[in-house]
């Protein structure tokens, strides 16, 4: 601290007003400089010894509470919790049954003259079957024809791997795929379950027939992205995947990029029709603002996204409008309210952000123009009072502090983080994107990094047919397991039969 406050005094100036100036601006430098570590240091500790959960306080789940958030004079805002319900699970009635019949013995039955069955008492379990691997021998029969004179060998069509010179099935190549991109399984924990079924599988092999595997089914991503283009709403965001540099034995940080489209468009007869969702997944080397830019060249609709400037060049086209994220926006005030003893500005702005989200509660569910209705009537002058709230605050502020930063975050972004009150079809936060990235930092933290560039390609082929599987409901293993089948044979002119949302099982 010493050599930071040192100070040339020979250098001062010697007119007293100019001096106050500069002891005036010292004086702020430092202050944004302690609040910036003070906050770093409430964030460090909150990240290592903290709850996680994006809760000012409460620990709603122990018991039903009314709990009051603070928030501007004359205004509170009450939340209540409801106890989660206890005791044993529902089992699903379309899951498969077996009946186990239990009678009186002979000895039991024997102890009266006469016995008439009058009904029975049924209880269930749920119960396990661990996997097992079998050999499917493939026979294929052979003939010798004859026509014309002439003989030759016919022997009859198979085919046994979807993966030429292997022998690998396709719901085996589903099961990896499945263990890797939903599961976060690495490679060598599939080793050893697989050892423990009496099969060595060296994880070498699996890394190949994963790759093999996910170059297969990249044909989709052609027809996958023509239908996430064609979304009336699109979402974007993008994580870390370390790269081994070739050659180099050190990794470098490459991207995947993550689009997902939604919405709702009307038809002829004025209904509105949900757009299928889906998620594309991009490998990048590089976070450079081409990349998106290339990627959403011929969009046109809702971009919502983080602030990144990279967006910028698609928003000034005209083509593309920005939608802001509320969550990013209350993120910012919650590191900070997070961290304080007493609730101050921060708490409030979560509070009123809350507000907000109260509403949408209130619609969720609703057609879009219904949602519409209700956020002009009721979001927007609940806006118009919070932004009048951030911008009495603002100038009390260090800029470049914690706080002044939220405030300034807010504020700059105010006409984009508002956008949603003008169209239904849109939503405040980019938490559905978050949602579908998610499982990448989940994967990152058991296989660490991406061997070459086309793992990475594979990965992000393999994300966005997963990910779509989940956003349509749609269990990944039977469907991996059935399109690998299907594929090396399946039309090319009729890829977009096999997306998820369209996938429809090949009847057996």
């Amino acid at each position: 601290m010493h050599s930071l406050c040192a100070i040339d005094t020979a250098k001062l100036p010697r007119d007293v007003d100019v001096l106050l100036g500069v002891i005036s601006d010292l004086h702020t430098q430092y202050s944004t400089i302690l609040e910036s570590l003070h906050q770093q240091l409430q964030n460090l500790r909150r990240a290592h010894f903290g709850a996680t959960s994006e809760q000012i306080s409460g620990q709603p789940e122990l018991f039903v509470q009314t709990l009051e958030l603070p928030v501007p004079p004359q205004d509170t805002i009450t939340v209540s919790y409801q106890r989660p319900r206890r005791g044993r699970p529902r089992l699903p009635k379309d899951l498969p049954r077996e009946r186990v019949n239990y009678d009186l013995s002979d000895a039991e039955k024997a102890e009266f003259d006469a016995l008439e069955k009058i009904g029975e008492e049924v209880s269930e379990t749920l119960e396990y079957t661990p996997a097992k691997l079998i050999v499917i021998e493939h026979a294929r029969a052979k003939y010798a024809c004859r026509k014309d004179g002439e003989s030759t060998i016919r022997t009859a069509f198979a085919q046994p791997s979807p993966l030429p010179k292997t022998n690998a099935g396709a719901g085996l190549l589903a099961q990896i795929l499945v263990s890797t991109f939903a599961d976060h399984l690495p490679l060598n924990r599939q080793e050893m379950i697989f050892k423990r079924h009496g099969v060595d599988l060296p994880r070498s092999t699996l890394c190949q027939w994963k790759l093999a595997s996910g170059e297969l089914l990249a044909v989709l991503r052609g027809s996958l992205i023509a239908h996430l283009l064609n979304a009336p709403r699109m979402h974007t965001d993008d994580t870390t995947m370390p790269l081994i540099e070739g050659g180099r034995g050190r990794t470098k940080t490459a991207r995947l990029w993550g689009y997902l489209g939604a919405g709702a468009r009307q038809n002829e007869e004025g209904q509105w029709v949900e757009h299928a969702p889906a998620v594309v997944f991009e490998f990048t080397e590089s976070r450079e603002s081409k990349h998106p830019v290339k990627f959403l060249n011929d969009y046109r609709g809702y971009l919502q996204a983080d602030a990144y400037s990279g967006y910028d060049i698609l928003y000034r086209s005209g083509h593309i409008v920005e939608v802001g994220c509320w969550a990013h926006c209350r993120r910012k005030f919650f590191e900070i309210a997070k961290t304080q003893k007493a609730p101050g500005l921060a708490a409030e702005a979560v509070a009123w952000i809350a507000k907000l989200y109260r509403i949408e509660s209130a619609i969720r569910g609703r057609p879009p123009d219904e949602k519409l209705a209700v956020r002009q009537a009721e979001s927007v002058p609940v806006l118009s009072q919070f932004k009048r709230w951030l911008e009495g605050h603002y100038p009390t502020l260090l800029p470049q502090g914690p706080l002044g930063l939220a405030f300034g975050y807010a504020l700059k972004n105010w006409h984009a983080l508002t956008r949603y009150t003008d169209n239904g079809i849109l939503v405040p936060d980019n938490n559905l994107m978050e949602s579908a990235i998610r499982p990448i930092a989940m994967g990152r933290k058991s296989y660490l990094f991406a061997a070459a560039e086309r793992g990475g390609h594979v990965a992000a082929t393999l994300y966005s047919l997963v990910g779509t599987c989940k956003l349509n409901r749609i269990e990944p293993y039977a469907y991996l397991k059935d399109v690998l089948r299907r594929l090396p044979s399946h039309p090319v002119n009729h890829l977009a039969e096999l997306l998820p949302f369209n996938w429809k099982p090949a009847v057996v």
